[in-house]
Formats: structure tokens, sequence, C-alpha cells
């Protein structure tokens, strides 16, 4: 289960992103931490049984920290008003596709699947749809994940890429430019019973697109 201590603290946060603040709360903060990696490694544990690439991780292999990079950025606030953890095979950095849990107040979500690629394995996601567009169709079209989550979620170009036949019968996933599950979490949600259990399915049901696209991604 995960502690409302967690959600508590962010809502405090949101109100008062500032460094002054959050050095009078590093106790409050440092305590919803460690409850919300005791949750991740239960979550890690439970995808393990169906994605067995996830076994070895640690909880600190998958959260992120909580500290903002506002270098390049207009929002300076100092800190993400959120917890996030990926957990996947290599690690939160490792590129792979994986499993995103995100807990924010209003904006709490799961998903499965790619965020944001680099070039290259952009590139061969597309050149393998391209080639084999039923392999990929048949990953979401599946009832489980058309019911789960509906359609996938990212940025898209506006444009088909070079190289392509416009003709192309599936040309607009080649438009995408991050290949993602993603399934909003109401606030009331996460602090019922059966939640765990319940992300679990839907992670579960993400579990044969992520392999597909790491199978890509290792060629």
């Amino acid at each position: 289960m995960l502690e409302k201590k967690i959600m508590d603290f962010l809502w405090q946060l949101k109100e008062n992103n500032t460094k002054e603040w959050f050095e009078s709360q590093k106790e409050v903060y440092q305590d919803a931490k460690q409850s919300f990696e005791k949750f991740i490694g239960i979550l890690i544990l439970k995808i393990a049984e169906f994605d067995a690439t996830v076994s070895y991780l640690k909880p600190k292999d998958c959260v992120f920290r909580i500290h903002r990079d506002t270098r390049f950025s207009k929002d300076k606030t100092p800190y993400k008003t959120n917890f996030g953890a990926y957990i996947v095979n290599g690690g939160k950095k490792s590129g792979n596709a994986g499993y995103y849990f995100h807990i924010e107040p209003e904006n709490s979500f799961i998903a499965g699947g790619l965020h944001c690629p680099v070039p290259a394995a952009l590139k061969e996601i597309r050149n393998e749809i391209y080639r084999n567009p039923h392999d990929f169709v048949t990953q979401i079209e599946q009832n489980a994940f058309k019911s789960t989550f509906n359609e996938l979620w990212g940025e898209r170009l506006s444009n088909l890429p070079r190289g392509f036949d416009k003709n192309f019968q599936f040309s607009e996933l080649l438009k995408l430019k991050e290949y993602v599950a993603f399934k909003k979490i109401d606030d009331n949600e996460i602090f019922e019973p059966q939640f765990l259990d319940k992300i679990v399915n839907y992670f579960n049901v993400t579990s044969g697109f992520n392999i597909y696209l790491n199978k890509i991604l290792e060629k």
C-alpha cells in the first residue's frame, strides 16, 4: 500500500516549491521518499513475476531524483512535485522500454513503452514498423491493450519522416516520436486497498509491448 504521507508531502511541496522550505522539511521528505521506495521495491517483485529482466533491480536503480535541472528551463522552481520510478532492465537511464509509475497531486499516471528514445533507437523502431507492420499492430490491437490504454500517447510529427512511402497503411505510427502506453490515475485510486494489484495488471498488459520494442533495440 502507498502511504498517504507521500501525497501529503507532494501537495505541500507544490505550494512551497523553494529551497528554503524544502530544507526545513528535509526529514518529512526523507520519510516520504523512503515510503515511496518501499512501494517500488514491492512493485519490482510483482513485475518480475511476468518480466524476469527486472528481477535484479533495486529501488535506487529506478527512482528519479526530486531535484529539477533548471539550466535550460524558464521554470526555475528547484524541485519536481512528483515521485517517479522507471522499472526497466538496465535501470532508469538505460534507454530501454519499461514500466513507469508517477505519483503527483492531480497528475498521477502509469506508462509502458519507450519515452523520448534517442534518434538511432527511434529510427530502428520506425524501420521495423515499416518492414513488418503486422507485428507492431498485433501488439497494440490486442483487446486487453486497447481496453486499458485506448491508443498510443506522445508527441508526433506533422508529416511523415523522410524515406517512407506516403501511402504506407500505418503512416500515423511512423509519425510518433515516442511509443508509450499511458493511463492516468485518479488521486482517490492511489490509496485504495487494491491499487497495487490494479497497476501491476496494467503493467502486465504492457509487458509484451515492452518486450517487442526491446527486441528491436537489441538488433
